[in-house]
């Protein structure tokens, strides 16, 4: 798809002519001429109901959320602050639908200067999808707040918590201080991570070095610094961008395991200690999708599942820091 009308497109082609001249407006982009210039209509045909799928689902979500949030809005169930939760995660909505097109448009645009296969650019890539994982950190974490009974914190002379029949008490300590801003810090690391994941995938970096725990034959290979000034390897360079992926990763599984260790330590709720020990799970199963899928070199469906993990380990961070909250007084 090679256009973006919001309401026209919205009706895929139905007769043979139709098909003809899509495919014919795909043949005058680079995609078509460098990549798949021997494409059949049935393959494009293929790729276009991938693009067309996608885009409506992203409408799909879109009035799964604005549709409910007017009628709440209209009938007054919406507190002060949660109209004001409600509006962002609208204007986020329709910002991820605008943020799609200017990622797809810049694997449509000619560069005469460029010797790489036409791709979209990974900086759209990454921002597309880090306003995806804001959209859905926020609606996650809206979602809990409302739906789980909070911990309600009790002074620092409380050693165990205490349950209620309506409420879970959590002692303030020191060391759950401590745990909270850990438990903040690794989220936040883990957010790096699947982010760093669309450099990893715009670049088609997980093709580079298809080993583990090394990088062929070294720790750290020879090409990190290739690209000139140096700050580009960051972003550019693909074997940067994997070495950079490897090490995020392994730090966040890291974390997560001293995190897991930590909470141990603490009397805490059953629930809470549920989040810490299922986001130490997810954690090394994701660790075991990412060497496998760099081993087979990224099969498709694996890659998928790997991606899909990140937004699996990302939830059970959420939760946590969720469980830990402090409730305002």
């Amino acid at each position: 798809m090679v256009d973006w009308h919001l309401i026209k497109e919205m009706k895929p082609p139905t007769s043979q002519e139709e098909w003809e001249a899509e495919f014919q407006r795909y043949q005058q982009f680079p995609e078509f001429k460098i990549l798949n210039h021997d494409m059949t209509l049935t393959e494009f045909k293929f790729i276009w109901y991938m693009e067309y799928s996608h885009r409506m689902w992203g409408r799909l979500v879109g009035l799964t959320y604005i549709l409910p949030a007017a009628y709440f809005w209209r009938k007054g169930w919406l507190s002060r602050g949660m109209k004001g939760r409600v509006l962002a995660l609208c204007g986020l909505v329709c910002f991820q639908g605008l943020l799609g097109w200017y990622m797809v448009k810049s694997g449509l645009e000619e560069k005469p200067d460029a010797h790489d296969i036409p791709r979209v650019s990974q900086y759209r890539l990454a921002a597309h999808l880090g306003s995806a994982l804001v959209l859905y950190c926020a609606s996650l974490w809206t979602s809990l707040s409302l739906l789980l009974p909070p911990h309600k914190v009790l002074g620092a002379s409380s050693l165990i918590p205490i349950r209620t029949e309506d409420v879970v008490w959590l002692p303030e300590t020191r060391q759950l201080l401590w745990l909270r801003r850990f438990a903040h810090g690794t989220a936040g690391l883990v957010f790096l991570t699947a982010l760093s994941g669309a450099f990893v995938a715009g670049l088609d970096a997980g093709l580079v070095y298809n080993s583990f725990p090394k990088m062929g034959e070294s720790w750290i290979p020879e090409d990190l610094f290739t690209f000139s000034p140096i700050l580009r390897n960051v972003f550019e360079n693909p074997t940067m961008v994997q070495f950079d992926h490897r090490i995020l990763g392994i730090t966040s599984v890291t974390a997560i395991t001293v995190l897991y260790f930590f909470s141990r330590r603490i009397p805490l709720p059953r629930r809470t200690k549920m989040a810490a020990m299922t986001l130490l799970a997810l954690a090394y199963t994701q660790v075991g999708l990412g060497i496998s899928t760099l081993l087979m070199y990224v099969p498709t469906p694996l890659a998928a599942t790997h991606q899909s993990g990140s937004l699996a380990l990302l939830t059970g961070a959420l939760w946590l820091m969720n469980e830990l909250r402090r409730v305002p007084k």
